[in-house]
């Protein structure tokens, strides 16, 4: 007879609870905060000595640089970061797949090495660094929120982002919470239930890179990998030029916006995104990618460099042979930038302290001696029901398959989608092929209006950037994301 589908959601949650039981020591225990606690971000360290406090008080750039002066070992490092994320679990169910006994194993293996060579491994050498759920490591399960899947989806081998990042002498010590199918903007399951956001639980991590949000929001990892199509990453709402970023529908916002964090979705091909155990194999009409999260731009940088030295595209055929550019990230000083903003889509108004962040934001750019010009939305509405009609072809039966492979039922904001995505039905192939058109004829409008603002500069050059809301809202309670229009742009 086989399992119901709660039978097995519990054997899922079970396997975590064992791997976590060795360490229970950790546990905030009688410490722990009433439920009506909402902040929980002054708890996470609360197990750890003032030393390994300190290795949190900054960022990975600066950890990096104090375990390559062996002014800190790795296994310290590591022991901290398990420690917070034990924590950090406990308070906001972020985390899914725990490697805490191989990254202490390889910890000792980069102190040796150092120890006799005086030398790092790479630029990540001791570094922690945490994954999202749907990314592979070899020997971990990716159920990606789907009960189906749970425990059969063990990854024969790493991801190409992993190995590189291994390679470069990171620790990959956990997988992080992501919602059933990836395509909602808040991170639930019917295996793990919700991922709360640090900073207040009542609200929203949000999705569906919500669990690396809500870890590296509460400092229990610094930096961590997401992936995204539309809302997985990105805090800022800076949108780079489509002379250099050629994908519509990349500005993705959400979990790094709701929880305090620096977050880059990177153009497409940029950075190696297979060996992901997501469904819709094959989806060629918006691409996902991978990406970093955490707490400085500066270490947005360092991971992207640090990937693109190892030359991805000598492993995964479809990442865009394009080596990093020292001379563009390093901006001689003085060159001053044209920056086009907006505050309001023209559909849904953010909330004020958005607004009032944005003004503060333009103040600062024009006291800096930078150029600013408003930019006016472009049809947010087409955008949306292209992307909306994009993202699922197939009416949603893809998604409802695996749900009926196990009997699971939809969580809510999977429920909504299902029920707009059928109302079309399945798109025939010239049907698919006429929306990929729709996407790309707005993709040159876009191209050309961004170029056009050349007219309206001192310097007669295009906007360097556009800079708008990440979303119209903060991190909302749950169940009560709707609006995602500033994304699809």
């Amino acid at each position: 007879m086989s399992m119901t589908w709660e039978a097995i959601a519990t054997q899922k949650l079970n396997d975590r609870a064992s791997r976590l039981r060795s360490y229970a020591d950790w546990s905030l225990e009688g410490a722990a905060p009433s439920p009506s606690q909402k902040s929980i971000t002054s708890l996470v360290h609360g197990r750890l000595t003032e030393r390994e406090k300190s290795f949190f008080v900054t960022d990975v750039t600066d950890l990096a640089q104090r375990l390559a002066s062996r002014e800190c070992t790795a296994v310290e490092v590591i022991t901290a970061f398990c420690k917070a994320t034990y924590v950090a679990q406990e308070l906001t169910n972020c985390i899914t797949e725990i490697m805490f006994d191989q990254a202490f194993a390889q910890a000792r293996e980069l102190d040796d090495h150092i120890s006799k060579t005086g030398k790092t491994i790479g630029p990540f050498h001791g570094v922690p660094i945490s994954v999202k759920d749907r990314i592979s490591v070899k020997g971990e399960d990716a159920a990606c929120g789907y009960v189906a899947w749970a425990g059969k989806k063990i990854a024969q081998e790493d991801a190409p982002i992993v190995q590189i990042l291994r390679a470069a002498g990171a620790l990959i010590y956990v997988k992080t919470t992501n919602p059933q199918s990836l395509f909602v903007f808040e991170t639930s399951s019917n295996i793990y239930g919700y991922t709360t956001n640090p900073y207040n639980r009542s609200l929203s991590s949000g999705g569906s890179s919500g669990g690396e949000g809500a870890l590296i929001g509460a400092r229990g990892s610094l930096l961590g990998v997401g992936s995204d199509i539309l809302g997985s990453i990105v805090r800022s709402g800076q949108s780079c030029s489509p002379n250099e970023y050629t994908n519509i529908s990349h500005r993705a916002r959400v979990p790094s916006a709701w929880c305090g964090l620096y977050g880059l979705r990177p153009s497409t091909y940029r950075i190696p995104s297979p060996g992901s155990m997501a469904g819709y194999k094959g989806m060629e009409n918006l691409v996902g990618v991978v990406g970093p999260m955490a707490h400085s731009v500066r270490d947005i940088e360092l991971f992207c460099r640090t990937i693109l030295e190892y030359e991805p595209w000598t492993i995964d055929f479809k990442t865009l042979h394009m080596p990093w550019n020292h001379s563009v990230a390093q901006r001689k000083e003085g060159r001053l930038l044209v920056i086009g903003i907006f505050i309001d889509d023209g559909v849904v108004a953010p909330h004020p302290p958005i607004v009032e962040a944005l003004h503060r934001a333009r103040n600062a750019l024009v006291h800096a001696g930078h150029e600013v010009i408003d930019w006016e939305p472009m049809d947010h509405e087409q955008a949306i029901e292209v992307v909306s009609r994009l993202y699922m072809l197939d009416a949603g039966n893809e998604i409802r398959s695996v749900l009926d492979e196990s009997g699971e039922p939809p969580i809510p904001s999977v429920a909504r989608i299902l029920v707009e995505a059928e109302k079309h039905g399945v798109s025939t192939l010239a049907e698919s092929w006429e929306m990929n058109s729709k996407r790309d004829i707005f993709r040159a409008r876009a191209l050309a209006y961004w170029n056009e603002t050349a007219l309206r500069t001192t310097s007669r050059r295009p906007v360097d950037a556009v800079l708008c809301p990440a979303s119209a809202t903060l991190a909302p309670p749950h169940w009560t994301m709707r609006w995602f229009g500033y994304t699809a742009y």
